[in-house]
């Protein structure tokens, strides 16, 4: 795998290394001592599907607070989504910040999030598919959420109008 680290410290996109033949590739997607290797948490506990049938669908922003922190590693299996984290960890040198990165069926490339994060996507195609690795199991005390488009962060996303759940519509402003 190749990871790259983002303009947030510990996010990371990760590339797969593929080992390309006649009959295609194969190439490790996951790696307990990789990922420890690079200091980001390789304990995965639980794995999730988002399926989104309409493009411009937005799910964010989102993150699970402490005692239940939880790290991502976020991949898009069918289609291609706008991939969007931000920074809440408030000791962080980018504190407040975004970063956005294209994940596609195509590039099989990965994000890896991690604890701190707010995460978001909107999906580009329809029937968008997005396959999550989490390091804690869910804890609906603990789950978190900022409005997507708070302008304290000035995320730039790629669609006008999203589609939205009444839950992520309804998300505060993040107070600092």
């Amino acid at each position: 795998m190749i990871f790259t680290e983002t303009t947030l410290p510990g996010v990371f996109a990760v590339d797969l290394e593929r080992r390309e033949d006649a009959r295609g590739f194969f190439a490790r997607s996951w790696c307990a001592e990789e990922f420890a290797a690079k200091g980001l948490s390789a304990q995965l506990v639980q794995c999730n599907i988002s399926y989104n049938i309409k493009k411009g669908t937005l799910r964010g922003m989102h993150y699970q607070n402490t005692p239940h922190a939880e790290a991502k590693l976020v991949r898009c299996t069918k289609g291609r989504i706008f991939d969007v984290c931000v920074d809440l960890r408030r000791d962080s040198p980018a504190y407040l910040k975004w970063t956005a990165v294209e994940l596609t069926q195509e590039n099989r490339s990965m994000i890896y999030i991690p604890a701190g994060v707010a995460h978001g996507f909107q999906s580009l195609t329809d029937d968008a598919e997005v396959f999550y690795q989490m390091s804690e199991y869910f804890h609906s005390e603990c789950s978190r959420g900022v409005r997507w488009n708070d302008p304290l962060f000035g995320i730039v996303w790629p669609l006008a109008s999203p589609i939205l759940s009444e839950k992520d519509a309804a998300y505060p402003d993040y107070q600092a």
